[in-house]
């Protein structure tokens, strides 16, 4: 079996669970391919009993066969560590190192048992769908896909801002805000959520239209079938605004022209037999206890 690792930093305070890590995967003759800048980082903190390998980026992915891509840190590490997996199908699994983490929902507490379930096959994987920005301007590279949520915001601190949407072409709505979200089902736990959006679950099927701080009161947000396509044209009192893909932004004009749609790839999600989304929502969310009197 070949796994890569990806994380970003390396913080003193997980140097034990990192070390963890790769003693679970050494001990399972796993070979591990680390994420190059990442492996800089651990060279003289941690102790490798066996050769480990490096990456760089997607074409890796392309070049070697991978199993496994394990992430260290929160769902922001999953979430970069997309732009690298991209099509190539190889599931992840996110070994949480940070607070409240929906899609690293594996505690760093139970690495080992987490390596033992890969090898041991006890995992189901969830398949998780992604939306693709669409732009007569070239935006985000060679990546315009998102897991999390695509946005819409209005710069720094200037005035609301105004969005008009459609879907399929059809007149939406006028959004009179500081912003839009669409959000998919994994990301319904993420922006959208703080801004009052629903909980969907991750195969529904749907897209979630949330604004952000949007001035008509009777203005709430919608739920529709991710078949469709959203489309928005954006003005404002300032001529830049930010658009984003997950933890990526682009700044934009009224000249930008968007569309949003369901991406023809998916992300593969390892989910361990004692976790899955309802599990993990009740114990991030505190469900199902009664904390009146506590």
């Amino acid at each position: 079996m070949q796994v890569v690792v990806y994380s970003q930093v390396l913080k003193k305070k997980d140097i034990p669970h990192v070390q963890k890590l790769f003693d679970a995967l050494h001990q399972h003759g796993i070979n591990a391919y680390v994420f190059a800048p990442y492996l800089e980082q651990l060279r003289g903190k941690i102790n490798f009993s066996r050769d480990v390998g490096s990456f760089e980026g997607y074409l890796d992915f392309n070049v070697k066969k991978f199993d496994f891509a394990i992430t260290l840190g929160g769902d922001g590490t999953i979430l970069a560590a997309v732009t690298y997996i991209r099509d190539s199908g190889v599931p992840i699994m996110g070994i949480n190192l940070g607070r409240l983490g929906f899609l690293a929902s594996n505690e760093k507490s139970k690495t080992e048992e987490a390596v033992t379930a890969l090898v041991q096959g006890k995992y189901r994987i969830s398949k998780r769908t992604l939306l693709t920005l669409n732009c007569n301007y070239p935006l985000f590279d060679d990546f315009p896909f998102a897991l999390n949520d695509f946005t819409l915001l209005k710069r720094d601190t200037s005035s609301m801002i105004t969005v008009h949407a459609y879907v399929n072409g059809a007149y939406l709505n006028t959004y009179w805000a500081d912003g839009i979200i669409v959000s998919t089902p994994t990301g319904s736990t993420g922006y959208s959520l703080s801004c009052g959006g629903p909980i969907v679950f991750p195969d529904s099927g749907n897209f979630i239209i949330t604004p952000v701080a949007p001035h008509n009161l009777n203005v709430r947000p919608i739920v529709i079938s991710d078949d469709s396509v959203i489309t928005f044209e954006i003005e404002g009192r300032t001529e830049n605004f930010l658009c984003t893909l997950d933890s990526r932004f682009e700044t934009i004009t009224t000249q930008h022209r968007l569309a949003v749609a369901k991406s023809d790839f998916k992300i593969r999600v390892v989910e361990l037999e004692k976790t899955g989304f309802l599990h993990t929502i009740r114990e991030k969310l505190s469900w199902g206890i009664d904390s009146r009197n506590g």
